[in-house]
Order: structure tokens, then C-alpha cells, then sequence
């Protein structure tokens, strides 16, 4: 895989680590997220610009953090969402995925950050949350047939969970299972009900109502 190639055929925020933990590229889209340029970045430690943490509020940017470690294991990196902020501080989530480009720069191994903005989702889960404690209405979701595309038992677990406002930290707590493990069911419960959100799911089940 080129580095340049991928670089300049994506529109997603591209971040590029050394193996010791430092930015040396950042594309335009990058600086367009987050509101650094290049040359405020460049050759410095990634956990000082991004600080990510996750939806309990963990840190999730240190030197040596968890995805450097899985790296240096030879371990795949599942993607991942963090919040963060912008260089005006402005808080934000990005959802990152992680490519290893072995010999791309200098033949030395390098780390490609790609990331994308996905707050709006964030605040629509938050603005469902806080409508379902008040006992507000949800509003309406795309038409869909459950009976037509059943999920599976798991599936219909997470949706109850889901419709009662709890987030992918708590869905995993409950069924003792990983947050990853929970995004993917997630995923499949959309794919069935026809939906592209949180909120368009529990609107689906809650307006027709199927649990």
C-alpha cells in the first residue's frame, strides 16, 4: 500500500505516527476536524494533540497507549470512537481507524491514523437519552417491518437496552460481553430495521410498538 496514494484518495482526516508516537504527516481533511495545521503538529506527540478519551471519560492517549502496544504485538486494532477537542476547544468525536504501512516512510514502519467527524450521531444518542428520561416522544423513524428481518435473540437484548436509553459502555457491562462486540450487533440491528441510527432504531421499535 503507498502512503501517498492512500492519502490523497480520502477525504477522512490522515494522521501518520512514527514508531516512536510522533506526527509526521497531517492532511488537510485533518486539519480541517480538528483545526491544527501541519506545522503546528508535525514532530509532535500524537497523545498531545488528539487526548482522546472514551465515553466513561478514560484516557485513551498516553505515550505507549493501547493502540501502540496491540501494534508492536502484531495484534489487529478494531476502530474506535474518542472524544477530543479542536485546537479552539471545541468538543468533538471521531471515529479512528488504524492502518500499519510497513516500510512507507524511510523504510521505517509507520501507523496511519484515519479519522472522521461523528459528533452529529453522539448528540442525537444524547438527545434520545434525555427525551426517553423525560418520557418524551422519539421522533418518527423510515418505515420498516421487523417480522421481515428478525434479529436474534442477542439483537432483540441490546434494542431493550438500547430503547431504555443505555449506551454501548452499559450494554456491554450488563451482558458481559465488549463494546466492540455490542457496536457490531448495533450495526446488524440496523442493517435488518432499515435504519442508519440509534435514534431511528429505538423510534422504529418504540412508534410501532414491537417490544
Amino acid at each position: 500500500m503507498d502512503l501517498d496514494e492512500l492519502i490523497s484518495n480520502t477525504a477522512d482526516g490522515v494522521c501518520a505516527i512514527t514508531t516512536e508516537g510522533k506526527i509526521s504527516l497531517w492532511n488537510r481533511f485533518a486539519e480541517k476536524i480538528l483545526g491544527y495545521p501541519a506545522r503546528e503538529v508535525l514532530g509532535r506527540p500524537c497523545c498531545e494533540v488528539f487526548v482522546g478519551r472514551d465515553t466513561a471519560g478514560n484516557r485513551l492517549c498516553y505515550r505507549g497507549c493501547h493502540v501502540q502496544t496491540l501494534i508492536k504485538m502484531g495484534e489487529p486494532v478494531q476502530h474506535f470512537e474518542m472524544a477530543t477537542r479542536t485546537k479552539a476547544g471545541k468538543p468533538i468525536w471521531i471515529d479512528v481507524s488504524i492502518l500499519v504501512v510497513p516500510g512507507s516512510r524511510n523504510g521505517l514502519q509507520t501507523t496511519v491514523h484515519l479519522f472522521r467527524d461523528v459528533t452529529a450521531p453522539h448528540e442525537m444518542e444524547a438527545m434520545l437519552q434525555e427525551r426517553l428520561a423525560q418520557g418524551r416522544p422519539v421522533p418518527a423513524a423510515v418505515p420498516g417491518d421487523l417480522s421481515s428481518t428478525p434479529l436474534t435473540r442477542r439483537e432483540l437484548e441490546i434494542l431493550r437496552l438500547m430503547t431504555g436509553g443505555a449506551n454501548t459502555k452499559t450494554m456491554a457491562e450488563r451482558l458481559h460481553v465488549s463494546p466492540a462486540t455490542v457496536q457490531n450487533h448495533v450495526q446488524n440491528i440496523f442493517g435488518k430495521l432499515g435504519v442508519h441510527s440509534r435514534l431511528e432504531a429505538v423510534a422504529h421499535v418504540t412508534n410501532r410498538g414491537l417490544l
